[in-house]
C-alpha cells in the first residue's frame, strides 16, 4: 500500500468536501421542495423568512389543527419541511415575543409594512383577509413582495 503524499491528501480531501457539499445542497433542495409542494397545496408557501424558527416549530408541531384544518403530513415529510423552515427562518430577535407569533399578519414587521392598508381593504371580497398575499402582491407565489408588483384590488 502506498502512502499518499500531502498534495494527494489535499486533493482527496477536496473531493470528499465537494461530495459532502453537493449532498448537503441536494438535501436542502429536497427539503425546500417538500415545503413548497405541501404548503402550497392549500395556500401560498409563505416564505420562511417571515417568521422565526420558534414560530415555524410550533406551526409544524400543531399541523393536526393548522388554523382549523388538519394539515398533517407523514413524519419524513414533516422532518424535511421542519429542517427547511429552521434553516431559512428569520433570525430570532432579542425582544422576540413569547409565545412566538403563529400568524405572519401579527408580526411587527407585517404591521409596519401594511400600516397604510385600511381595514376595509382586508374585507374586500377580492382580498378577504390579510393572509391572502396574492390578492395584492402579484409575485407572492414566487416569494417576492416588492411594492413595484403591488396591485390593490378595487
Amino acid at each position: 500500500m502506498t502512502l499518499l503524499r500531502k498534495s494527494q491528501i489535499g486533493r482527496v480531501s477536496a473531493v470528499f468536501l465537494c461530495v459532502a457539499l453537493w449532498s448537503a445542497a441536494d438535501a436542502a433542495d429536497l427539503d425546500e421542495q417538500a415545503w413548497r409542494e405541501e404548503c402550497s397545496a392549500c395556500h401560498i408557501a409563505y416564505p420562511a423568512r417571515f417568521l422565526p424558527a420558534a414560530s415555524w416549530h410550533e406551526i409544524m408541531r400543531t399541523l393536526d389543527n393548522h388554523f382549523g384544518v388538519n394539515a398533517s403530513v407523514d413524519a419524513a415529510t414533516a422532518e424535511k419541511i421542519s429542517r427547511y423552515l429552521a434553516a431559512a427562518a428569520r433570525p430570532a430577535s432579542r425582544t422576540q415575543a413569547e409565545p412566538p407569533p403563529l400568524c405572519i399578519t401579527e408580526t411587527r414587521w407585517f404591521m409596519h409594512e401594511h400600516d397604510e392598508a385600511l381595514a376595509k381593504q382586508w374585507r374586500n371580497p377580492k382580498v378577504k383577509s390579510a393572509a391572502n398575499c396574492g390578492a395584492c402582491h402579484q409575485d407572492a407565489e414566487a416569494g417576492r413582495f416588492s411594492e413595484r408588483s403591488l396591485n390593490i384590488p378595487k
